[in-house]
């Protein structure tokens, strides 16, 4: 097996050779910032996020941490900081699998099957969802995050919340979020990260938002 090292610049070059737009921060590899596509079929359909990325020391034996800079509404995904949890990270991430398996386990499993497992199973998503590398963050963990949220085991309560008591209105919620929060002019501006973030969620309520189009969030801290 390479050593962690090598192991962390070959993460690094095939997520920059793959199809992800990819910043690397103060020109080194531990940090880096990367564009990311709402999932198809989902109530993040059109959104784009810059995802910050941490890669630990110890990486790969430690998962990476991740984080979205410019806002999201999801139960699993701290409004504030952009953070997602590690737990959630660690509970799929594994240095030492092959990636090229989990979408077809999830596949053989269904979407409603899978979803049950997610919401009332977790203890066993390491079974059937490990992320192996840098690449299968974006291709397989968030992805599947946004697609499957759990309101369960939330960092946002809010979101998980409105979930759980009105759907329609948490789709709403979630659209409005993207629209105003995950456009992709103002994620590709370079003065995302510079911008104050003076919007609170209290703007955006019951259908009814008094944003503008040019508000964005500021940089998480994951």
């Amino acid at each position: 097996m390479s050593s962690p090292c090598k192991r962390r610049e070959m993460d690094v070059m095939k997520l920059m050779m793959s199809d992800y737009s990819v910043e690397l921060i103060n020109d080194g590899i531990n940090e880096l910032k990367v564009l990311f596509l709402g999932p198809k079929e989902s109530l993040y359909e059109g959104g784009v996020w810059k995802i910050r990325v941490e890669l630990p020391d110890a990486y790969p034996y430690k998962s990476p941490s991740i984080g979205f800079i410019n806002k999201i509404f999801h139960p699993n995904v701290d409004e504030l900081s952009g953070s997602v949890c590690l737990d959630v990270i660690n509970q799929t991430w594994s240095p030492m699998f092959d990636p090229g398996s989990a979408n077809m386990q999830i596949a053989s499993l269904g979407k409603d099957r899978f979803r049950s497992y997610i919401l009332s199973e977790r203890s066993i998503l390491p079974q059937i969802l490990c992320v192996a590398d840098l690449l299968n963050i974006f291709e397989v963990f968030l992805p599947q995050l946004l697609l499957y949220p759990n309101p369960s085991d939330p960092l946002n309560g809010d979101a998980a919340s409105l979930m759980m008591k009105d759907q329609k209105q948490y789709e709403h919620r979630v659209k409005e979020y993207c629209e105003h929060y995950a456009k992709k002019e103002n994620v590709a501006s370079p003065t995302l990260e510079d911008s104050d973030d003076d919007i609170s969620s209290n703007d955006i309520s019951d259908g009814q938002s008094t944003l503008s189009d040019d508000n964005v969030a500021g940089e998480a801290d994951p």
